[in-house]
């Protein structure tokens, strides 16, 4: 059942009622639902599938390939030396096919892309050079390796360059579209223990399949990746190899990151991590940040080279709070409820929830008309003046001269302000409407849980944004 992919849906389907040849790709993270959802759309008939092999050299991707073929009604070439001749016996195979619409789906086509082989060549080939000259044909292409997609395939500057029909790209599920999939599977789950799964999981569908009907969050999380045999248990290591070849690299960088969760700069990140300033590094930062893992901004008023990294993925910045060290306790999240350890991990992962939701926010705001800029902000303390340091999670800047300064904080409850946090707000307004010399009006906003005690306190925030809000 596909739930919260209609216009995707929509789109992959209009390209069979068309009468011209389509070149799709469909692209997002690994366990995203790219698969599901274009066997989905076109019922799981295809004129040829194929997926590419998690490992294996070129011998081995060819061998792969003309199986497929073969499964497929097709004849394959008996020893194929590379990816021209294979895709002349997929023509082949379309010459031959009596459908009227000849579907093409090559699933994880960067694992086929192994070192020196011609597979772009041959890909370019086969759509410039026959293809896209019938009008019969739909080749749909998928990779879970994102930078991969967008450097060989969407950006690219050679043969295939603007020669995408369309693309896809499919994005984690927001909260309230992680509702409406649990109410699809007929699951009675309320939002607070939505929101504890999403703090743990993100919006990545294939997770929330592992939910079981009866069980408690708690012991359902315990389940899913603490029990002896976990399904999601070496979840991490396949994540980051399915995406990267060698992901040493990569999980040296994330595991840095895991480390502040204000993100990092790229100094800080090669001091603390040795990784070499290069421009190898450069394309590893981007790579992950296309995947989804981390995300990048400028601290609001400063330079695009003070640009800070900040670790975003929900599940490895669980897997690096309580996973990394090991345990063989399988009850082990539902004996850590309620400790200190867990509670700093919910105001961290509650943040995340926030940055994620900043549409949500923006309409509950009722600015979702009105262009903004979200920044994040921070500033060290001042040796000279003595003026304190202070962090900012979350900054909606607005055209209308209005800035949104956000603070999010988890509560399984309603909140309640302090004379103490009230100090702390005050001083961090005032740090960066000096540090920051803004003109503009600063609005106070708490993003929190269920709300505020109400209180003289309290009347300090312009606005306050609740979990339901954030579901909206």
């Amino acid at each position: 059942m596909i739930v919260n992919r209609e216009k995707e849906m929509d789109l992959l389907k209009a390209a069979v009622r068309d009468d011209y040849s389509h070149f799709i790709a469909v692209y997002g993270r690994r366990r995203i639902g790219k698969t599901f959802l274009v066997r989905e759309a076109f019922g799981y008939r295809f004129t040829f599938q194929h997926a590419g092999l998690s490992k294996g050299g070129l011998k081995e991707q060819l061998f792969g390939f003309e199986a497929s073929i073969m499964n497929a009604g097709g004849v394959p070439s008996a020893d194929p030396k590379n990816w021209l001749e294979a895709f002349e016996d997929l023509k082949e195979l379309i010459r031959e096919s009596k459908e009227e619409r000849k579907v093409i789906f090559i699933d994880e086509l960067s694992w086929m892309d192994t070192q020196n082989s011609d597979l772009m060549t041959a890909l370019e080939n086969f759509w410039n050079g026959w293809a896209s000259a019938r009008r019969d044909v739909i080749l749909i292409i998928c990779s879970s390796a994102t930078s991969w997609m967008l450097e060989k395939v969407i950006h690219n500057k050679g043969g295939l360059y603007n020669r995408l029909t369309e693309k896809i790209r499919l994005d984690t599920f927001t909260l309230g579209e992680c509702e409406k999939f649990l109410q699809e599977e007929g699951m009675k789950l309320n939002r607070d223990q939505i929101l504890q799964f999403y703090m743990v999981f993100g919006g990545v569908p294939f997770y929330w399949t592992f939910i079981e009907k009866g069980s408690s969050i708690p012991r359902n999380i315990d389940r899913i990746l603490f029990e002896e045999n976990a399904p999601l248990k070496d979840e991490f290591d396949h994540l980051y190899a399915s995406i990267f070849r060698k992901p040493r690299t990569y999980i040296d960088i994330i595991s840095t990151l895991s480390r502040k969760k204000a993100g990092m700069t790229r100094e800080e990140l090669i001091a603390e991590s040795g990784i070499p300033n290069s421009g190898d590094l450069s394309k590893k930062l981007d790579e992950l940040e296309s995947c989804g893992f981390i995300k990048t901004y400028t601290s609001y008023g400063k330079k695009k080279k003070a640009t800070v990294y900040q670790l975003i993925d929900f599940f490895t910045l669980f897997y690096y709070q309580f996973i990394e060290a090991g345990t063989t306790d399988e009850r082990f999240w539902s004996d850590q409820i309620n400790t200190p350890r867990v509670n700093t991990w919910q105001g961290l992962a509650f943040e995340r929830v926030a940055l994620r939701h900043v549409q949500q926010i923006k309409n509950r705001l009722g600015i979702a008309g009105i262009n903004t800029e979200v920044n994040s902000w921070y500033a060290s303390p001042d040796k000279e003046t003595g003026m304190p340091g202070a962090q900012i999670d979350l900054l909606i800047v607005r055209k209308d001269q209005v800035i949104n300064l956000c603070e999010i904080k988890y509560s399984s409850s309603e909140y309640r302000v302090t004379g103490e946090d009230d100090g702390k707000l005050r001083r961090k307004v005032e740090v960066f409407r000096q540090r920051t010399k803004t003109r503009y009006a600063v609005f106070p906003t708490l993003i929190t849980t269920y709300g505020l005690v109400d209180n003289s306190y309290a009347l300090n925030f312009q606005s306050v944004i609740t979990m339901d809000d954030l579901f909206g």
